[in-house]
């Protein structure tokens, strides 16, 4: 299974997960800040800042590009329970 890296820089840790992790499953392990409501990708409180590696995460969905909208959040903005890594990528919270 292929694996990438993903970084959090709130706590400035680095780890390694099979691709198609989505985000929020490792930061909970981990203890990185980004926090979440409902896992569904409908509340936005997991809005999450990516650094690097924007194109290493899987393609918004319709709910969750109307979310993002509905937030203001710019380009390099993603809900972490909603994007899956893909390749290595740096993220924190918003």
């Amino acid at each position: 299974m292929a694996k990438a890296q993903v970084t959090f820089t709130d706590i400035n840790l680095s780890v390694t997960v099979p691709t198609g992790t989505r985000v929020i499953e490792v930061s909970e392990k981990v203890g990185s800040s980004i926090v979440y409501g409902c896992r569904e990708g409908d509340c936005g409180t997991c809005l999450m800042h990516v650094e690097q590696g924007w194109n290493n995460l899987s393609t918004p969905s319709v709910l969750e590009d109307k979310v993002l909208r509905e937030n203001m959040a710019g380009k390099h903005f993603r809900l972490a329970c909603q994007a899956q890594v893909l390749g290595d990528v740096t993220v924190k919270p918003a």
